[in-house]
């Protein structure tokens, strides 16, 4: 399978790296002011030793990704793909996250700091990693186990709602 990372800037605020192929994302961080040593930084984090780099690397061509961002995912070995300039569907998953957490998340919230922010979209990457469905995963959520029991089942025991970001969204699960 091709791994392939998007990252993206939104409103300087939100870099995130995903996976193409499952939508998942693998890292969020906040900084009022991206610089090139900051964002080769979350590249590194993104890159953990606990999982295998990517072999690609898609981003748009901000002026935070500058020397440093370039040597360093040199050194981790990803090959990089610029988009074009102008061209948000070239990076149209990356640009999808990003209206989702404006329009599902940050419209909904208010916001009272950056680390209130970060809290924010760690919880929001929590559930739309393990709980938003996607259509283009067949109403599946990118972490998501296998397919559940029967229906005959599920209409045995109660379902609960567990509120996620204070009630904006349920996840839903069996009572124990």
């Amino acid at each position: 399978m091709l791994r392939c990372l998007l990252w993206a800037l939104a409103a300087s605020v939100q870099p995130k790296a995903m996976l193409i192929a499952s939508r998942q994302v693998l890292h969020v961080d906040v900084t009022p002011n991206p610089s090139a040593s900051w964002t080769a930084q979350q590249m590194v984090e993104c890159c953990a030793w606990d999982r295998n780099p990517p072999r690609f690397l898609v981003h748009d061509r901000d002026s935070c990704y500058g020397a440093t961002f370039h040597r360093r995912v040199r050194k981790i070995g990803i090959a990089q793909v610029r988009t074009p300039f102008r061209s948000p569907r070239a990076n149209a998953i990356a640009e999808r996250w990003v209206r989702s957490v404006r329009t599902e998340c940050r419209d909904n919230v208010f916001i009272f700091n950056e680390r209130h922010l970060q809290k924010v979209l760690a919880e929001y990457v929590g559930y739309f990693n393990d709980w938003r469905p996607h259509r283009s995963l067949g109403q599946r959520a990118p972490c998501a186990p296998g397919a559940g029991a029967s229906h005959r089942s599920a209409q045995a025991r109660e379902i609960i709602a567990i509120p996620v970001l204070g009630g904006l969204h349920h996840v839903y699960q069996k009572a124990a």
